[in-house]
């Protein structure tokens, strides 16, 4: 597609301007008129003073308990509560997403076609890019600030009551998925949406039963807490599969598909393997996305546009056509496939926040929530083969318990310098840790330091821009959530 006009009258205004002053003031609207994926769904502060208050004040009492990354391998303290808010997560029928990577995309992509088949969805997943609210979708969307701590007021009676009864008090992830789940019996919903925390038999999300399972690439990550091998992580996460459940696979290594295909026998499940029952037949690199052709289980859609970058996106779409399609009994009750142009439909209306997410021109600048070696990977191949940068610089922001090495060894490749920092989050790696490793990886000369993430965008921002302001320099922000999502927010995407 050939730049527009609007375009170059942006491009030639910003030219004589600070370029980090461009980033913030014109950056989404330099991306808008490039086409490419829909506006993302990622709230900002309420804009209403006493209510941006009462939010803080709910997410204060929120953070006094156990973070996300501590934990007691337990479902009885979520049970505890679904029991005396009288089983809220029994009202609907759900789809369960465990994996490694790629949950919260196909979460979206599902919650995408069942609404454009007029199901009214709730959707739960984690963590969230920059608001908590994200973690809760009504329809599509988060639900509001105001409904957020209504919510959270609501069930705090009970989480009280749960908590003097317990060994250990209900902690930050139980809370907000016994908030999910009571917010979805209110609306009500029609079909829950739901991915887990972490793992599948012990997390919280797990005291539903899916009618539908769905099991995304499984590799290593949370190794001290799921295993060391695909094998003994798939054991973890076979937990979500259920008594007579559908279970959608995609792609595995050998170890966890035999784990997770023993369990589905245990447990008379039904199994949908990608490459064999569904899958991608082909797909080809479009402006703003790519257009797949997707065998589902009731046949073959083609001309399906996903405005998503990389190979990965192309196998979570089939993963998300394979789930709905089960939801609907496609290949078991009812022969003839899902109505084609409401799939159509459906894709094009997907975003994922923060997943290959550009939210700047001239430089590019792309954020990516990589942060594992997988995902790493994943990222890299989209990257080469969505963009035609002739020189892109990382960023790199990364949390102190994951494999950092094996993270910057798979950017390696693409990266002609990284500028190494860290986010406010109390799990980031110091600065100048990560820096001591990049400097093994890259070498000394392609290392910049800089420990604050304003400085870090700038100092990427203007080493891409050498390569002058149309030579096809990009910058590239990734290594955890959290440092996309405040660099999302210093690029004013919030």
């Amino acid at each position: 597609m050939s730049e527009s006009d609007p375009f170059d009258e942006i491009i030639a205004a910003e030219q004589d301007r600070d370029p980090d002053l461009a980033v913030i003031e014109a950056g989404s609207r330099t991306l808008r008129t490039q086409g490419g994926p829909p506006e993302a769904d990622v709230p900002a502060r309420p804009e209403d003073p006493e209510l941006d208050k009462a939010l803080r004040e709910v997410e204060a009492e929120l953070a006094t308990r156990w973070g996300e990354t501590k934990l007691e391998p337990s479902v009885g303290r979520i049970a505890a509560l679904m029991d005396v808010l009288g089983e809220p997560q029994r009202s609907y029928p759900s789809i369960h997403i465990t994996g490694t990577n790629g949950k919260t995309s196909t979460a979206r992509m599902i919650e995408a076609l069942l609404g454009a088949f007029e199901l009214r969805t709730g959707r739960y997943t984690s963590p969230h890019v920059q608001s908590i609210t994200e973690r809760i979708s009504l329809d599509g969307a988060p639900i509001g600030a105001e409904r957020f701590i209504e919510t959270y007021e609501d069930v705090k009676p009970y989480v009280e009551m749960v908590d003097s009864q317990q060994e250990y008090r209900l902690s930050f992830f139980e809370v907000l998925t016994g908030m999910a789940y009571a917010a979805f019996a209110d609306a009500p919903v029609d079909v829950a949406v739901v991915e887990v925390g972490m793992g599948g038999s012990w997390d919280a999300t797990n005291v539903i039963d899916g009618d539908v399972a769905v099991v995304t690439p499984i590799d290593l990550d949370h190794t001290d807490r799921l295993g060391g091998t695909p094998g003994e992580i798939a054991t973890e996460k076979s937990g979500i599969i259920k008594q007579d459940a559908t279970v959608i696979l995609a792609q595995q290594p050998v170890d966890a598909a035999q784990v997770l295909l023993k369990k589905a026998v245990d447990v008379d499940a039904t199994v949908a393997r990608e490459g064999l029952e569904f899958g991608v037949v082909a797909r080809q690199v479009a402006v703003g996305g790519q257009l797949l052709t997707l065998r589902g289980l009731g046949g073959e859609y083609d001309e399906v546009y996903l405005p998503l970058h990389g190979p990965y996106q192309a196998h979570n779409a089939a993963v998300a056509l394979a789930a709905v399609e089960a939801f609907f009994g496609v290949g078991a009750q009812r022969p003839e496939p899902l109505a084609i142009d409401t799939v159509r439909k459906a894709f094009a209306a997907v975003s994922s926040p923060g997943r290959l997410e550009v939210v700047r021109r001239s430089p590019t600048v792309v954020l990516d929530a990589a942060h594992n070696p997988a995902g790493a990977r994943a990222t890299a191949e989209a990257v080469g083969e969505a963009f035609d940068f002739s020189r892109l610089i990382g960023v790199v922001g990364a949390s102190g318990d994951k494999n950092v090495r094996g993270l910057l060894e798979a950017f390696e490749p693409i990266f002609a310098e990284v500028v190494v920092t860290q986010n406010s989050s109390h799990r980031a790696m110091d600065a100048d840790e990560l820096a001591a490793i990049a400097v093994e990886v890259f070498g000394d000369e392609r290392v910049q330091v800089e420990p604050r993430l304003p400085d870090a965008l700038e100092a990427a921002i203007t080493l891409a821009e050498e390569e002058g302001e149309f030579a096809g320099g990009g910058v590239l922000v990734t290594g955890s959530v959290i440092t996309v999502g405040e660099a999302r927010l210093l690029l004013g995407r919030g």
